[in-house]
């Protein structure tokens, strides 16, 4: 039996218009009560508070692409260019480098990311020039040891989890299909890849995603102007959010009762004239939901 789409109250309202070139990373601090966010390509770090709409960025001095909380320390653990660092947004410090992989090409840079349960940052990369199949897994874990998994695509974007941790999900988005892996939650080993949805023509591409607390998984669309819903065992669509804004890039929710979805949004690719139909493109957009998500993991370490 497929679960029932969530029932929106209103459309997704722009709460920051931050006119970002590659908006991405949305994640929800419990702890600031602020949605962190970046600028990819704009090598900034956003703060969203939507209790008083307060709005602060950082800037950084490369491409930043994905945000965890700390568990038990202050700061933020980061994906950078090259690999993972730790930023202390309030003692304005540079970002610290924890790890960086070895066996990344030259021209791969860090994208998408998130812990799963366990404190693992997941954390994709990609080819800069989005042609090469050289993308990648990484998994860092609080013990300092990091994980590698060939995934043989140009970007990788996700991952979301299952509610119970056994399946991984990940984007392969130039081939347009979402892929699922067994998930060992003990030791985060990946097996039994599979394309679980594959995206129709003309539709977008999958960029990053996420679950929410029945199961259901989130997919942003870059190039489709929209978020999907999807059934997890299925696959099967339930309903789509859609936004004045082409490049639809990731999605999660946030708030306290964890009912709103943020959505993030790109302004790169887009012609001038695409841009004066969509003047909102590269901003945080959020829409209200009768369902909730998932607090998001955060890094224990």
């Amino acid at each position: 039996m497929l679960l029932a789409m969530p029932r929106l109250f209103g459309p997704p309202v722009c709460v920051w218009n931050a006119a970002t070139t590659f908006g991405e990373g949305p994640c929800w601090s419990t702890r600031l009560q602020a949605l962190c966010w970046v600028d990819t390509l704009g090598h900034r770090l956003h703060r969203y508070r939507p209790g008083n709409g307060a709005c602060n960025s950082w800037p950084l001095t490369e491409e930043i692409s994905a945000v965890a909380e700390r568990s038990d320390a202050p700061g933020l653990v980061v994906t950078l260019r090259r690999g993972y660092a730790l930023f202390d947004r309030d003692a304005g410090t540079p970002a610290h480098t924890l790890h960086q992989p070895a066996a990344e090409p030259p021209g791969n840079r860090f994208n998408d990311g998130k812990c799963d349960r366990a404190g693992r940052f997941c954390g994709g990369t990609m080819d800069f020039a989005c042609k090469a199949p050289t993308g990648a897994l990484h998994c860092f874990g609080p013990d300092g040891q990091c994980v590698r998994y060939e995934m043989g695509c140009a970007v990788t974007n996700g991952p979301t989890w299952s509610l119970d941790q056994r399946t991984m999900y990940l984007n392969d988005t130039v081939c347009g299909c979402v892929n699922a892996f067994d998930f060992d939650a003990d030791t985060g080993a990946l097996s039994n890849q599979r394309v679980w949805l594959r995206l129709a023509q003309g539709d977008g591409y999958p960029d990053g995603m996420t679950t929410d607390a029945a199961g259901r998984i989130w997919i942003a669309y870059r190039g489709g102007a929209c978020v999907s819903c999807h059934d997890p065992a299925s696959g099967a669509e339930l309903g789509r959010v859609t936004l004045p804004a082409s490049h639809v890039t990731n999605c999660a929710f946030g708030r306290p009762d964890m009912r709103t979805l943020f959505i993030t949004c790109a302004r790169d690719g887009l012609t001038a004239e695409q841009l004066a139909r969509g003047p909102l493109a590269g901003g945080l957009f959020a829409v209200e939901l009768d369902a909730a998500g998932l607090p998001a993991s955060m890094f224990r370490g």
